[in-house]
């Protein structure tokens, strides 16, 4: 009986078991991009809203309006960022798991490229996990609930000390 040409079938299983681990990294990326394309979602909601707003307010309502605008901005240049992050930590992921594939498939060994490209995936998932504490630490900066809707007991007067 003649060999079959190609790689045996227990080096495969090894292979795709070694290249299953990093698709769990991608797992967790893609859910990751759910919630960071939700937020974009929501705060392109909320600007078109205050850009409503925009004409119709006059005053210190306007000036919040302008301000919340302001703040809106930054939010989604910086969700923008962390989605440009998770998307090139996930091609580097993606990147890694076709290296493993080569180097499991044949002699060559890369050992070294593979452990730089996994590291620059966890660093680029680590920017773009910054960049989503930072959108969040804006967006509840972001938010103003004027006194008279929290409907606070008045505050006591100080009474002054008479000098005896």
């Amino acid at each position: 009986m003649t060999p079959r040409p190609g790689p045996e079938l227990d080096v495969v299983i090894s292979v795709l078991q070694t290249a299953l681990t990093p698709a769990f990294l991608l797992v967790a990326v893609g859910s990751l991009l759910n919630v960071l394309t939700g937020r974009l979602s929501r705060i392109v909601d909320r600007s078109r809203d205050l850009q409503r707003q925009h004409a119709e307010t006059q005053g210190t309502a306007h000036d919040r309006v302008v301000a919340e605008l302001r703040i809106i901005e930054r939010r989604m240049r910086v969700v923008g960022s962390s989605i440009l992050l998770s998307v090139l930590s996930a091609i580097t992921v993606c990147i890694m798991i076709g290296l493993l594939f080569l180097m499991g498939l044949s002699d060559f060994s890369m050992s070294w490229v593979v452990v730089a490209v996994f590291m620059l995936a966890l660093l680029l998932l680590a920017g773009c996990l910054l960049q989503f504490v930072r959108e969040i630490r804006l967006a509840t900066y972001a938010i103003y609930v004027p006194e008279e809707y929290l409907e606070l007991p008045p505050k006591p007067k100080r009474q002054r000390r008479r000098a005896s």
